[in-house]
């Protein structure tokens, strides 16, 4: 052994450089790929920090050991740095200008056939992933998106410190609460018959920190809940960027995240355009109205137009008839879509009729006036109407919605998302950022023909007790915000309800009783009643800001140990069954449901 070199590594393997040429070094990692040239063995040795090229010559009398590695096994090689030739530099790595000729070599634990490849992108079935994480995660690709997670936690914490807010760890252990999901309940030993939760959000605790008379919280916060899977959402539990501030607006919650969050998307953008703050604020209606959704993809240029008084009364009697029973015409553009061959607007209609609609109704303008099925039973002066609401010229198609206004306006998104998709409208490299505001408190029920809470019930409705008591309940906002990027949102927030008479009046709207309330906010009720300042917050998702930032389409490729689609951890087996003696202790009896029949 070389005197004072230490036991594993000198030097990680992205560090050495021409300056190190000559040195004795000693590096330690994973065989990532070998190489045999006949008398020349090369080895890129991997560790957490990169890849390194060593040489072994045939003439070494540990030639054969080094050669008879398998994959992946760890190893610890002592050897001289030595300056590549030019044609055999390799500029995609750091270290590539040099190679280590190994002298000594010690195999420190050996590899196994994998049962999915390292050193390659994945192209493995998500089961075989999931099940070997452990190896997942030593592919390039998904250790730079866990590597890149901490680094945006990192960065936001010391943003949100930076900022003045406090971090305070609320408990894991709680109560079951009413955020909307299903809790995860945890089975207590010493109270038999009763059970913990575990928290869908710190939202409850976070407002108690308020009134315990804290000014700025933050917490990067586990929360859990027993959700189906999304591409977007990870089953079971996710972390995000919990915060409260006391003595608030809206406005001023704005203004206290924006700079973390843009701070963080600059920081780590790589180039790609990030809003500049403030962020725009878009009304819910206008969102409704103008993208078809309270989440809308600002990269897409296109805007959705109310065209209902156009076909009000018109020769187009399928449109016509359909606004007298309370339907409405949305109209969405598509730019150049009229030089598009009858297949695009065959396979759209497909589309279409697969989201469940009848069709893709559709005109097509031209010199003239236009074509399509439409444009022949429309008259002249109303297809001139829609031409200029749209502002379209000569080769521009407009593509449909006639329904509820609802339902038109959720379709109408799924169009407008098509369209931009279909003509690559889409604007790549981007993070646009807009807030979502003036949630409507209340909706109605069209299966129950109840109104209820539309967003949040512990929200403050804009106009306080006087709204509530002297408004039609489904004109009534509330100060509820989302912050949405790219189509994908990343937090609702609010403006708290922090007055007990108008928590019971809001609820009392929705059809509960001052004795229901009390049984199940009973603990955030009795604070508010000590004193509670005017408060508010909202909490980003950390897996999701991570996704955007490393442009994955799923959230399983940013999280170190995912769960699998139905819940289920593959590679530590849960959840799994437990002993009967530990069910007795938590007094438990287990009942399998039975089995359907096909």
């Amino acid at each position: 052994m070389i005197p004072h070199m230490h036991l594993y590594r000198t030097h990680n393997c992205d560090q050495l450089r021409i300056a190190n040429a000559d040195q004795k070094v000693r590096l330690s990692g994973w065989v990532h790929r070998t190489r045999d040239h006949g008398n020349l063995l090369f080895i890129d040795l991997r560790d957490h920090y990169g890849i390194t090229q060593c040489v072994i010559d045939s003439s070494s009398n540990i030639f054969a050991e080094v050669e008879s590695l398998s994959v992946e096994s760890v190893i610890t090689v002592t050897g001289s740095v030595k300056k590549r030739s030019n044609e055999t530099i390799n500029a995609m790595i750091p270290s590539g200008e040099v190679e280590v000729w190994i002298e000594q070599f010690t195999l420190q634990a050996s590899a196994e056939l994998l049962p999915m490849p390292v050193n390659q992108d994945a192209g493995y079935p998500e089961d075989i992933r999931l099940k070997y994480r452990f190896l997942d995660l030593r592919r390039e690709e998904l250790h730079s998106n866990i590597v890149l997670r901490s680094a945006v936690i990192a960065s936001i914490r010391r943003r949100m410190i930076e900022s003045g807010f406090s971090e305070f760890q609320t408990p894991i252990l709680t109560s079951s609460s009413p955020e909307g999901a299903r809790d995860f309940l945890v089975p207590s030993r010493l109270h038999p018959g009763q059970f913990y939760a575990l928290p869908q959000a710190p939202q409850q605790f976070k407002q108690l920190l308020m009134v315990a008379g804290f000014d700025r919280y933050f917490q990067i916060a586990p929360c859990f809940r027993d959700e189906d899977a999304r591409a977007d959402r990870s089953p079971g539990e996710f972390y995000q960027l919990d915060f409260e501030m006391s003595f608030v607006t809206q406005e001023d919650v704005f203004e206290a995240i924006e700079p973390v969050i843009a701070g963080v998307f600059e920081e780590f953008a790589d180039g790609r355009f990030v809003t500049k703050t403030p962020f725009p604020r878009i009304p819910y209606d206008e969102a409704l109205l103008k993208y078809g959704s309270d989440k809308p993809d600002l990269r897409n240029p296109l805007v959705i137009v109310d065209v209902t008084d156009t076909f009000r009364g018109s020769n187009f009697s399928v449109f016509a008839n359909a606004i007298e029973k309370g339907a409405v015409v949305r109209a969405v553009p598509g730019p150049g879509a009229g030089d598009r061959p009858r297949s695009f607007f065959d396979k759209l209609n497909e589309w279409a009729q697969s989201e469940g609609a009848a069709g893709l109704g559709y005109i097509i303008f031209i010199e003239g006036g236009g074509k399509g099925p439409i444009a022949r039973n429309l008259e002249d002066h109303r297809l001139l109407e829609l031409r200029d609401a749209l502002g379209l010229v000569d080769g521009d198609a407009i593509f449909f919605t006639c329904d509820k206004p609802n339902k038109a306006a959720r379709f109408a998104g799924l169009v407008r998302d098509q369209i931009g998709t279909s003509l690559e409208l889409i604007q790549e490299g981007r993070f646009d950022f807009c807030w979502i505001v003036d949630y409507p408190m209340y909706e109605f029920d069209e299966a129950t023909r109840k109104i209820e809470f539309s967003h949040n019930p512990f929200s403050m409705p804009q106009g306080g007790m006087e709204a509530l008591e002297t408004k039609d309940p489904l004109k009534i906002k509330a100060f509820q915000y989302d912050i949405v990027c790219n189509g994908i949102e990343l937090s609702s927030g609010a403006i708290r309800n922090h007055l007990p008479e108008i928590m019971y009046k809001a609820f009392e709207i929705a059809g509960y009783g001052a004795d229901v309330v009390e049984e199940r906010f009973g603990g955030m009720l009795n604070a508010l009643k000590f004193g509670a300042p005017p408060h508010g917050g909202s909490a980003p998702g950390i897996d999701r800001i991570v996704m955007l930032l490393a442009d994955e389409p799923n959230i399983r490729e940013v999280v170190a140990f995912p769960m699998n689609q139905q819940a289920q951890d593959l590679m530590m087996g849960a959840p799994n069954s437990v002993d009967q003696s530990h069910l007795e202790e938590l007094h438990l009896r287990v009942k399998i449901p039975p089995k359907i029949n096909d």
